[in-house]
């Protein structure tokens, strides 16, 4: 049996898109990098360890210091999580 090549292509907006409102990431990060992703974020402590929840498109959706907390947040929202390293 042969393998049928399939070529399908994607544009950027389609691929922007893949998985909105479908599925979420979940990412370890340090406060000294909150600002960049979650700009109306108050001034921490340098060099403490939270957890951000983010929508396939990279929309940020929850910061905590908990990570149980974002997999309650995407099961609320019906995110199925992917955790990004």
């Amino acid at each position: 049996m042969g393998l049928k090549h399939v070529s399908s292509r994607l544009s950027k907006s389609d691929l922007a898109h893949l998985g909105a409102g479908e599925v979420g990431y979940i990412r370890k990060m340090r406060s000294d990098e909150v600002s960049r992703c979650f700009p109306e974020a108050p001034n921490m402590e340098p060099g403490l360890d939270l957890w951000a929840l983010f929508g396939a498109d990279g929309t940020p959706i929850l910061l905590t210091d908990n990570r149980s907390s974002t997999f309650f947040k995407a099961a609320e929202d019906d995110l199925k999580t992917v955790t990004l390293h």
